[in-house]
C-alpha cells in the first residue's frame, strides 16, 4: 500500500486490512524537504492499523524523472503535468516494479478510480496468479464514483499488465465518506488536503522556477504584435492565464513561443486567439492494448478537472507529424486554452479509452 500520510491512502489502507489482505505500506521519500509530517503521519497510521511500514528513498529517481522534466517542460515554453508522468513512471512504475519484488500480489494506491475486471471465474472477485496471466482476462479502467474526485486523468498511461497489479480501494466512496471512516477508525492521518504541486512546498511556484531557471526577458505582445511590456522569462506563463503586465488589462496569455522568447496575449478572456478546435496527441496509450477502429468518436478531457466533451480522433495526420503514434484530435466545438504539454485523455461514458500529451495545436 502507497502510503503518504494523508486522508485517503490511509483509509485505503484500512479498507484493505478489514477486506483480509496482508498489507504492507511502503512510504517514498520523493523530494528534499524539512517537512516531515507526512512522513511521521503515515508511520503512526501503519502503527494504529497494525501494520509494516517500509520507508523508500526514491529522491535521486523523482528528481531525474519528474522534477527535471517539470522544469525541461516550461523551459521549452510548454505546460508540464508532473502527476501524470509521477504516477506513470514512480508510483505506477518504479513503486510497482519494488513491489513485484518484494512478493507482493498487488499494489494498492488512494487514488479515486475504478477498476473492472472481467476474469474467465466470475466468482472470483480478485485473480489468481493464473488468470493474470491469461490474455483473455481484461481490464478496464474507470472514474470514481465522487466526480469531483475523480483522478481517472492522471492514469491513462496504465497498461493491462499493470492493472493486473493494480488495486483501487477508494473507486466506489466519496471523499466525504472517505473522511467519515478516518473519524470513525480513530486514524491518525495528516490534516487538509493536498493541492499543490507536492516538490514545490509551500513556495509559489513562481518562486521555485525562478531558483532554477533563473530570468531570461524577452517581450510580451498583442495578438497584433503591438509591445505591451516584459517578461522574465516564458516558464513563468501558461496559456490562459491572466498575465499581469501593467497598463489597461487584462490579459491573457495567447500563446508562448520560447524560440523566439515571446508571450502573446490577448485583452479579451473569450477571445478567438484562446479558442481550439484541433490537436495532436503524442505517445498515445491505449488502455486495452489495442488501438481502437479509427476514426474514433468519444469524450476528451484535455486538463484535470475539465468537462469532457464530445471529439473525434483519427490517424490523419499532418505534414508536421514526427512520429507514427501521434493522433488527431478534433473537438466538436471550440475549446479555451487548450496547453501543449498537458495531457488529453479519451473516455467512453465512465471508461478511460486511454490518452496522450497534446504536442501542438493545428491552425
Amino acid at each position: 500500500m502507497a502510503m503518504s500520510g494523508g486522508v485517503d491512502s490511509s483509509v485505503a489502507a484500512a479498507l484493505l486490512k478489514r477486506r483480509g489482505f496482508e498489507v504492507e505500506g511502503i512510504y517514498m521519500r520523493l523530494f528534499n524537504t524539512k517537512d516531515k509530517h507526512n512522513e511521521w503521519a503515515a508511520k503512526a497510521v501503519a502503527k494504529n492499523l497494525g501494520i509494516g511500514l517500509k520507508i523508500l528513498d526514491l529522491r535521486k529517481e523523482f528528481k531525474k524523472i519528474v522534477i527535471d522534466y517539470f522544469l525541461r517542460e516550461f523551459k521549452a515554453g510548454r505546460t508540464p503535468n508532473p502527476c501524470v508522468v509521477c504516477n506513470q513512471e514512480i508510483k505506477l512504475g518504479l513503486l510497482l516494479k519494488k513491489a513485484m519484488q518484494m512478493k507482493a500480489d498487488y499494489i494498492a494506491t488512494g487514488h479515486y478510480a475504478r477498476l473492472r475486471r472481467e476474469i474467465q471465474n466470475p466468482k472470483s472477485q480478485f485473480p489468481n496468479e493464473s488468470q493474470i496471466q491469461n490474455p483473455k482476462t481484461k481490464y478496464t479502467l474507470l472514474s470514481a464514483k465522487d466526480k469531483i474526485k475523480d483522478q481517472s486523468y492522471f492514469l491513462y498511461n496504465l497498461t493491462q499488465e499493470k492493472l493486473a497489479r493494480v488495486l483501487f480501494p477508494l473507486g466506489d466512496y466519496k471523499k466525504s465518506e472517505v473522511y467519515q471512516m478516518a473519524e470513525k477508525w480513530k486514524l491518525p492521518y495528516k490534516k487538509g488536503e493536498s493541492m499543490d504541486i507536492c516538490f514545490v512546498g509551500g513556495q509559489e511556484h513562481r518562486k521555485f522556477l525562478k531558483e532554477r531557471l533563473g530570468v531570461k526577458r524577452g517581450k510580451i505582445v498583442d495578438v497584433n504584435g503591438r509591445i505591451l511590456g516584459e517578461h522574465q522569462g516564458v516558464w513563468f506563463y501558461t496559456i490562459g492565464q491572466r498575465a499581469d503586465i501593467g497598463g489597461p488589462g487584462p490579459f491573457y496569455v495567447a500563446k508562448i513561443d520560447a524560440k523566439k522568447n515571446l508571450v502573446v496575449v490577448s485583452n479579451k478572456f473569450r477571445g478567438e486567439e484562446l479558442y481550439q478546435k484541433e490537436l495532436i496527441a503524442e505517445n498515445v496509450n491505449w488502455i486495452s492494448g489495442v488501438e481502437p477502429k479509427m476514426p474514433l468518436k468519444c469524450r476528451a478531457r484535455i486538463r484535470y478537472g475539465h468537462e469532457a466533451v464530445p471529439t473525434n480522433v483519427s490517424k490523419q495526420l499532418t505534414a508536421n507529424s514526427k512520429q507514427k503514434n501521434e493522433y488527431y484530435v478534433k473537438f466538436n466545438q471550440s475549446q479555451r486554452a487548450i496547453t501543449p504539454g498537458q495531457s488529453v485523455v479519451f473516455y467512453k461514458g465512465n471508461e478511460v479509452l486511454g490518452g496522450g500529451v497534446i504536442s501542438w495545436l493545428v491552425g
